[in-house]
């Protein structure tokens, strides 16, 4: 094994993210070529929110003569390359740690980049057309009634979009955390299970001080996906635990259970489309009648 010194560590460091950099940078240069198709769909939850509420003018407020160029066309394509460029990113974050690992264990290095990219952008989806939808709504809704009108500026809403929407992209790297901690022999599946009311209510936590509202239900929207995320990592790590001990997951016979019960919900959602009138919308719930 090629040991490296302290001063090469920090050179490897260094190039690592002046690549990551240039991936950013061009990711950037491919969003300004969409800024205004970008806008319009950052603006939908605002102007869904205002249509619900009964709002007339569906639009937001322009209050600095800088503030639409900053966020429309510097702060958006940021964020966009950001989304775009994270499994470049992360490939050299692998990179970077990768020599300080076994043969057999970076072969890991797919699945990591895949895995954590993907699930930082599904993150973001979640939260644009799930929790930033409803928060929005409820925050708007909370002054009607009281002699207040919504005027919201681009600025403000915009840092509230970048806010939910980025930390709910980071929440959803949960499972690779937990991965990358039994990869490193840190931690065990069996321990995170044996303890896992006390990640629970960890989450719970959390999903209180990371929701923008205060009510039980905007709550759950932050709670539920993150158990899922929690026990779908120890379930990755258990995997990684198996194929360490030359064992294998019996997958036919999950596989025998799973596939009726994927196809039986199939049909359920064919037959309240076809003879109830339930139609698929683009936000929650995503069936209307």
């Amino acid at each position: 094994m090629v040991r490296m010194s302290f001063l090469e560590h920090l050179e490897e460091l260094r190039d690592r993210i002046i690549r990551a950099l240039w991936g950013v940078a061009v990711a950037f240069v491919v969003s300004l070529t969409y800024c205004n198709a970008l806008w319009d769909f950052v603006c939908q939850p605002a102007v869904s929110a205002l249509k619900t509420l009964g709002y007339k003018e569906q639009n937001l407020v322009q209050i600095e003569p800088m503030e639409a160029f900053n966020i429309i066309w510097f702060k958006l394509p940021v964020l966009c390359a950001i989304f775009l460029s994270a499994p470049w990113i992360l490939y050299q974050v692998w990179a970077f740690i990768a020599p300080g690992l076994y043969k057999r264990e970076r072969r890991w290095a797919a699945p990591f980049i895949l895995g954590a990219g993907g699930l930082f952008i599904v993150g973001g989806i979640f939260a644009y057309f799930v929790i930033f939808r409803f928060g929005l709504t409820f925050l708007l809704s909370i002054g009607q009634g009281n002699h207040v009108v919504a005027m919201v500026s681009m600025t403000e809403y915009f840092n509230l979009f970048v806010n939910v929407t980025m930390g709910v992209g980071l929440i959803f790297e949960l499972p690779v955390l937990i991965f990358f901690l039994i990869l490193l022999k840190i931690t065990s599946p069996s321990f995170l299970m044996n303890h896992s009311r006390y990640a629970i209510l960890a989450i719970f936590i959390v999903a209180a001080i990371v929701t923008p509202t205060p009510d039980v239900f905007n709550l759950m929207l932050f709670a539920i996906p993150m158990c899922f995320l929690f026990y779908f990592g120890i379930f990755a790590g258990y995997i990684l635990v198996l194929h360490r001990e030359n064992r294998r997951f019996p997958w036919k016979k999950v596989l025998t259970i799973v596939i009726p019960v994927l196809l039986l919900l199939a049909l359920v959602l064919y037959m309240a489309i076809t003879k109830y009138g339930v139609r698929l919308v683009p936000h929650w719930p995503f069936l209307l009648r």
